[in-house]
């Protein structure tokens, strides 16, 4: 059950992500409805699959960008 959840945080991450020059946490939860937690997972879902690339903005932010 909970592989088909990263999967579905995953897949909604993509799709809020797809067509924008990146997203943070914090953009990702507004759009996506998805919490803190669920991100995480979904992007640890995307990491492994080499979908997405994150990079640091400051010490407490990143941006996540599609590959």
């Amino acid at each position: 059950m909970l592989v088909e959840k990263a999967g579905l945080c995953a897949g909604a991450i993509w799709n809020a992500v797809n067509g924008t020059e990146g997203l943070t946490v914090k953009q990702l939860k507004k759009v996506t409805k998805l919490t803190e937690k669920e991100i995480y997972l979904g992007l640890g879902w995307l990491l492994r699959e080499d979908k997405v690339v994150v990079e640091p903005i400051d010490e407490k932010e990143f941006i996540v960008n599609l590959k």
